[in-house]
């Protein structure tokens, strides 16, 4: 069934192509009990927005549907999530890694090519997690019967009882539902381990923290188990519990003749204010460690800010006013209110007083104020 995707993850055929000229074909077929859809694209931003344009636009009254995707090197939090206390961001940047914020509750998860995302759509009655997860475990069962896969009561998988080789989140609307979950197949175990961390200390915030499992991928334990052996033994599992005759299909989610509007879409979640600007409000106070090369000095300083819609609210530094004037700090301070809790606006917005600061005075207020930028991840 799936032999066509050896060597890539999937490829249309012309015919394909030419069926699915409108969204209509595709999703319109009464005779049809559900649908199984792989992505052609490994961006995150293109796939989260086809999972919200199924949801948003089809009718899952009568039929359930499964798109499986992956991505690129990626993190991806949940919607309630604080990026600053789940990522590391300094690391990400350096490695080219984008953060996405998804639509679903749950915890952060690191995607790259070696991890499968499952999600499962449905009408809201039909919404059934228990159900969705046993299609991956009994596939699994089924190309591998001598692993030990068991789901759990929080609605992970575990490998020998220990290892989570997938987690998963959810979204109910008011007539549909998604269920999308993760399978580790060969991930990067080492970035997960570098990539998932807070990028600035001191934080304290309400919004849902993730909860951190030893992992482990499925080649490890059974070094043998091809990609495209995976993905058929869902695509057939999942066709046989929801009673599916028809194949996989393979769909481009950036095709605004099949999925119209999905563009506007992909552009909301990439943006600055969906990513960040919706992270629960939270508060930093930390210890800021100063220097002076002239003469050789040292001073602690603390820093408290209070950062709403991912904007500085309210910002205080206390410096000891034989290290820098209270003026400095206060203007310091007050140059931040309003700007977004991001390094390289921070950097700008000090600038400014960087450069009215010319006297001996100067070198301690760049080192502040580079020290306070730093500890905004």
């Amino acid at each position: 069934m799936l032999s066509h995707l050896r060597g890539t993850f999937c490829v249309l055929s012309a015919g394909v192509q030419r069926a699915w000229s409108s969204s209509s074909c595709l999703f319109m077929d009464p005779s049809s009990p559900g649908l199984v859809l792989q992505s052609q694209s490994t961006d995150v931003f293109q796939n989260l927005a086809l999972e919200d344009w199924i949801d948003a636009h089809v009718d899952l009254q009568q039929r359930s549907i499964l798109l499986l995707w992956r991505n690129r090197p990626t993190v991806v939090i949940g919607r309630h999530q604080n990026p600053w206390a789940e990522c590391n961001l300094p690391a990400m940047r350096s490695a080219q890694v984008p953060v996405a914020r998804r639509r679903s509750g749950g915890g952060t998860v690191y995607h790259d090519l070696g991890n499968l995302n499952l999600t499962f759509f449905a009408s809201k009655k039909a919404y059934d997690r228990r159900r969705n997860l046993k299609v991956v475990t009994d596939a699994l069962r089924r190309v591998r019967p001598q692993l030990d896969i068991q789901a759990t009561d929080r609605l992970d998988i575990l490998l020998n009882g220990r290892y989570k080789i997938s987690g998963t989140a959810s979204r109910l609307s008011r007539k549909s539902s998604y269920h999308h979950c993760t399978l580790l197949h060969s991930a990067d175990r080492s970035a997960i381990a570098v990539l998932l961390r807070p990028s600035c200390p001191g934080i304290r915030s309400n919004a849902t923290p993730s909860i951190p499992s030893p992992v482990t991928n499925l080649t490890d334990h059974a070094p043998s188990l091809q990609w495209e052996e995976l993905l058929e033994a869902v695509v057939q599992q999942y066709s046989s519990e929801f009673g599916l005759t028809s194949s996989s299909q393979c769909v481009d989610p950036a095709d605004e003749a099949l999925f119209p509007g999905v563009g506007s879409m992909e552009a909301e979640l990439r943006g600055w204010q969906w990513t960040f600007g919706k992270t629960p409000k939270f508060s930093v106070e930390t210890q800021l460690e100063l220097r002076d090369e002239r003469p050789a000095a040292r001073c602690s300083a603390q820093l408290q800010l209070e950062v709403k819609n991912g904007r500085v609210e309210s910002c205080r530094v206390e410096v000891p006013a034989t290290w820098l004037p209270e003026r400095l700090s206060a203007s310091l301070a007050q140059a931040l209110l309003g700007e977004r809790f991001c390094p390289h606006r921070a950097a700008a917005a000090l600038s400014a007083l960087l450069r009215c600061e010319s006297g001996p005075l100067h070198s301690r207020l760049r080192n502040l104020c580079d020290v306070l930028v730093a500890a905004m991840g």
